[in-house]
């Protein structure tokens, strides 16, 4: 199996270094000026694809800077990279696997190898296991102890088996079907157990317990639970059955749990959990919108996939979309990166796309063991957008950091009120502009002056009313959120984190930092319930251990 090989250290490339003495020369570069100066400015900078279209004028470039930044993604390899990434390369090389998320959106027919075994019939065969359960629950066919059908489903996942699906689920409200109601439980704290349980009747309710090993801490202990809440509730336990599926590679664990085998849905080490909405980990994604719209989920990522591959660097969105961040993160010292989505169901998008993007390129060694030479992944931060208004958007227009912006937004809504979605389009836009203008002194005292305010204090209040401007995002517009669109933006997004990783020359698929917690935690466990003999390996947490000791036995 051929394994990714990236290049040298790209901060010792020629495109590198050019870059470094673009930045220089961008010193004192005014976007107010840009746009001033250049009536096409827009046109240049704004493309479309797969039902997105991305206005990315307000950035702190010029056709230089794009022509520089293209220049540095060719030199570093991006273009092998991609056909790597597609062909079924072992990009994930500290775990010895590709990552072929892809391959969840590629229609029947396409071919993709694995050691020489082509694994789309089992993917195709997947989905339609996937359309088979979806059929008889729509349909009342599946019924629980009591001989009811199915009325609410539980997703027991956590991560990958909880951000994406929910994010996807709550987006696609609009697409809902009748009948099921979908809940998800993540958190092993027992408040979110109770309040989600609270509203289900046990014979009325499916479990679908999501974990490849089918031993992680959280969805394990959560799953007992939900076990054990049946059996309270009345369900026999030779019953079980009907009220459990499982998303696992264990299936021996699995069946030993009480699931059905034939009620177990393959998870592959090919895809990583972050980007595996698109598999049956989306199981609650197509009982809440039905398995055609489901289906059009995947054909919006594919359709992004296509772009991907196949568009030049200069129009194409996600390569794009890395490099600025890159230019930001490298070049201009930014650290962080903020999400911002003017939809209220996209609320849950920035907590899909922080661990997209910090578990995988949070990261500060190379592929091949070195350290890095450079920052790597930014803080993801965020919300929806008029909310954020009023909050932390202070921050992005007088703070001291620079924090580039993606500002989300559909131009129809699902759900018309007056005139609400003009004037939430009117915010987005008048946000972004703000953020690129702001405010010179010589605005803010005329401003003060037109109010009738006498000179000294006009000099006074003027400083605090400057805005620096010259702040950078995009816009990214969608007709309206639909499954085929939604599946397209956050494909657009895994491409984005994967030019970036290439470029930084580090490995986006693994998540050892996750795993060190997970095995610490069994061992801080072991002392809390006193059987672990000795003390803990630090003085905090011992203390702490001790804490919390005291505090149950009084």
């Amino acid at each position: 199996m051929e394994y990714y090989q990236h290049p040298l250290d790209v901060t010792q490339l020629a495109s590198w270094k050019a870059l470094q003495e673009h930045r220089k020369a961008m010193q004192n570069f005014r976007m107010r000026d840009a746009f001033a100066a250049d009536p096409q400015r827009f046109s240049q900078f704004s493309l479309s694809s797969s039902g997105l279209f991305l206005d990315y004028s307000k950035n702190l470039i010029t056709e230089q800077t794009r022509e520089l930044l293209v220049n540095l993604a060719r030199e570093a390899g991006l273009e092998g990279a991609i056909r790597t990434l597609f062909d079924g390369a072992y990009v994930n090389s500290s775990e010895h696997r590709p990552a072929l998320h892809t391959a969840l959106r590629r229609p029947v027919g396409d071919s993709v190898q694995i050691d020489g075994q082509d694994i789309m019939p089992e993917v195709h065969r997947v989905l339609n296991q996937m359309t088979a359960l979806v059929t008889r629950i729509h349909n009342g066919l599946w019924r629980g102890y009591t001989e009811k059908p199915i009325t609410d489903v539980v997703n027991i996942g956590i991560g990958g088996s909880f951000l994406g699906p929910q994010l996807v689920s709550e987006a696609l409200v609009p697409f809902t079907q009748r009948g099921v109601r979908c809940h998800y439980l993540a958190n092993i704290d027992g408040s979110e157990f109770r309040e989600v349980t609270s509203k289900l009747a046990a014979d009325t309710t499916l479990f679908i317990v999501s974990s490849k090993s089918f031993g992680t801490l959280e969805t394990l202990k959560n799953a007992q639970a939900a076990r054990a809440w049946c059996l309270a509730q009345g369900c026999p336990e030779p019953e079980l059955h009907k009220h459990f599926i499982a998303v696992s590679s264990n299936v021996k664990m699995a069946v030993e749990f009480g699931i059905a085998e034939e009620n177990i849905f393959p998870m592959w080490d090919w895809v990583g959990g972050r980007y595996s909405l698109w598999s049956a980990i989306g199981l609650p994604i197509a009982l809440a919108i039905g398995m055609s719209n489901f289906k059009d989920l995947l054909a919006g990522a594919y359709a992004m996939d296509q772009h991907f591959t196949s568009a030049p660097f200069e129009e194409n969105m996600p390569v794009l979309l890395g490099l600025l961040g890159v230019w930001y993160g490298n070049f201009w010292g930014a650290t962080s990166h903020a999400i911002l989505p003017y939809d209220h169901h996209l609320r849950n998008f920035v907590k899909h796309l922080q661990q997209l993007d910090m578990e995988s390129n949070g990261k500060s060694v190379r592929q091949d063991g070195s350290p890095v030479s450079m920052e790597t992944g930014p803080v993801i931060w965020g919300g929806v957008g008029c909310n954020g208004q009023h909050a932390y958007h202070q921050l992005l227009h007088q703070g001291t950091q620079l924090i580039p912006g993606d500002f989300i937004v559909p131009v129809v809504s699902h759900n018309p009120v007056a005139d609400h979605q003009q004037w939430l389009y009117a915010n987005c836009l008048s946000q972004s502009q703000a953020l690129m203008l702001g405010k010179t002194r010589e605005e803010a005292e005329a401003e003060l002056r037109e109010k009738g305010l006498g000179e000294a204090e006009i000099a006074k209040l003027a400083p605090h009313k400057v805005i620096p401007g010259n702040r950078p995002s995009n816009t990214l517009v969608l007709e309206r959120i639909s499954p085929r669109r939604l599946g397209a933006l956050v494909a657009l997004y895994e491409h984005k984190v994967f030019v970036q990783s290439v470029i930084w020359g580090i490995n986006c698929f693994d998540q050892w930092g996750v795993e060190l917690g997970k095995e610490l935690g069994k061992d801080v466990y072991q002392h809390i319930i006193g059987r672990s003999e000795g003390k803990a390996d630090d003085g905090s947490t011992q203390g702490l251990i001790d804490y919390f000791r005291g505090r149950h036995r009084g």
